[in-house]
């Protein structure tokens, strides 16, 4: 029975995958301190947290059988990613659930800039009728700038769009083609700067953008401009933009984050011009929910050693390569599973080949899948995406990939050799119907099998009644044989046999098959 821990509110109707999940106990404490949170956090497998929860390194050494962290939400900053990563622990997050919400904000906040809402709000329900003071500005025909062209980025340009607004972004990492889709035209950083009317920033908080809206940001930037920012607190130095609002170079702003956080106390609260929400970026019913959904099928899924989509510490794939790269991954941890289980005694090196379609991609991933299948024969169930690079080096394991665009024979190939001091083995694979992963190929054999339940591999002398002998050994154990491959080069010559069953083979069992005449060797391999 896996045990999830659940702390600051997190919805619990969007939890229904783990709630209702067979083998999973939920227990639901809304508000733990640093201290409460380190007495318990060792008897769970999963932690689930908003932004509250503080998941430090203090926290993570108490945690004996964590498995994975879930951020219901984007931001991981309340988690100490680098000690979690140390300890083999999924750090994951949900960054599409709360997109239109935060797009949305951004909206409500440049409106309410735009036009003295708050502002003007307040001043009427004290009493006083005023129009005069109130003149705003309207967003059709402004240059929006936006700093951050991802997910929420992209959604906030589409909202402009419908305003008539003119877009220009500055985002290193997205290419031309993806802007002009969103019909979005990308500039420098410092052109944004000088041309943009208004300007939104949605990029993550990290050294290289801590501070990345300084003084020298505000003399570049265009007098009257009006900012905005429901990324992160730290982006934005608040100094300088006190300053900048007080001399006037900038017209407005409008707050959902702050650098120190609750804030209830800031210079910046006393100017007229300045609207401030409490970190409200995600708060929307729809929000909440979608990102406790997501969270809670990436944990079910982290217990029960599948892939998570979202992790934060595993190699970063672009949004248009996972759903090329993703389904081999099935695929590549079976082959360095299958390989490692042929090879006796320490591994000295994994290569992997890639060929066709598939070596055009960034198969990090891949390899990372690869290794977690060759460690998973002696570490089993303590190893995951996330630790299997790093045990890898650990144990002097050297990682080599190669890659080949042209493929004669099969659309896509993955090639996965072993070398350790008593020999080498290589199994290649490939997906048949684009999702079911199959083994064509064992040393160079010819094979189609399916790499999953038990397996027998026998490698033999291709001679006459040696399948019927075996088949004897193994039916008078009532083990069924629920398939067959035999592989061969030459009549004559060497072959391989490989036997799905329905259970283990018993020691006994293997120890007589390998007495057969013309056996040469004997594995139980489970896939």
């Amino acid at each position: 029975m896996y045990r999830v821990l659940v702390t600051d509110g997190v919805s619990p109707e969007g939890l229904k995958a783990l709630t209702e999940a067979p083998d999973v106990e939920v227990d639901f404490r809304p508000t733990l301190n640093e201290e409460e949170l380190k007495e318990i956090i060792g008897e769970y497998d999963a932690l689930i947290v908003r932004s509250a929860t503080k998941v430090t390194a203090a926290v993570l050494e108490k945690a004996r059988r964590l498995k994975i962290i879930g951020r219901a939400g984007v931001g991981v900053d309340n988690i100490d990613v680098k000690a979690a990563t140390a300890k083999g622990i999924i750090v994951a997050n949900a960054p599409g659930g709360n997109t239109v919400a935060a797009a949305e904000h951004t909206i409500g906040l440049m409106l309410s800039l735009a036009r003295n809402i708050p502002e003007a709000c307040a001043r009427t329900k004290s009493g006083v009728w005023d129009r005069k003071s109130f003149m705003g500005v309207e967003l059709r025909g402004k240059v929006l700038g936006i700093i951050g062209l991802g997910r929420i980025g992209s959604e906030v340009a589409k909202r402009a769009q419908a305003m008539e607004m003119k877009i220009i972004a500055y985002d290193p990492y997205i290419p031309e083609e993806r802007a002009r889709d969103l019909r979005v035209k990308l500039v420098p950083l410092d052109t944004l700067l000088q041309e943009a009317d208004f300007i939104t920033i949605h990029i993550p908080l990290s050294k290289e953008t801590y501070h990345l809206i300084d003084r020298e940001a505000f003399v570049k930037m265009k007098p009257g401009v009006r900012l905005i920012n429901c990324a992160r607190g730290g982006i934005v130095d608040e100094e300088a933009l006190y300053e900048a609002l007080k001399e006037g170079k900038v017209a407005g702003a409008a707050l959902d984050v702050f650098e120190k956080e609750p804030v209830t106390s800031h210079p910046l609260f006393s100017l007229p011009n300045v609207v401030v929400t409490p970190h409200l970026g995600a708060s929307t019913v729809e929000a909440q929910l979608a990102v406790a959904e997501v969270i809670a099928q990436e944990v079910l899924t982290a217990l029960r050693g599948g892939f998570v989509r979202h992790a934060v510490n595993l190699p970063y794939l672009r949004p248009e390569v996972l759903p090329v790269v993703g389904p081999f991954l099935p695929l590549a941890e079976k082959l360095g599973l299958f390989a490692a289980q042929l090879v006796s005694g320490r591994i000295n090196q994994v290569e992997v080949n890639y060929s066709g379609e598939i070596a055009r991609y960034d198969t990090s991933l891949l390899n990372t899948a690869v290794l977690k299948g060759v460690l998973s024969v002696a570490l089993q169930d303590t190893i995951n995406y996330v630790n299997a690079p790093e045990v890898a080096k650990q144990r002097g394991i050297k990682v080599k990939e190669t890659k080949q665009e042209r493929e004669e024979e099969y659309v896509n190939l993955i090639s996965v050799k072993v070398e350790a001091p008593e020999g080498e083995h290589t199994v290649a694979g490939t997906l048949v119907r684009g999702k079911e992963p199959r083994v064509v190929e064992i040393d160079g054999y010819r094979v189609d099998a399916v790499p999953e339940g038990y397996v027998l591999f026998i490698p033999h002398l291709d001679r006459p009644r040696i399948i019927g002998r075996i088949g004897t050994l193994i039916g008078a154990h009532d083990i069924n044989i629920a398939a067959m491959q035999v592989g061969r080069k030459e009549i004559g010559g060497k072959a391989i046999m490989l036997l799905s069953v329905d259970s283990p083979v018993p020691e006994e069992t293997l120890r007589e098959i390998a007495k057969v005449e013309n056996v040469l060797d004997v594995k139980m391999l489970y896939l």
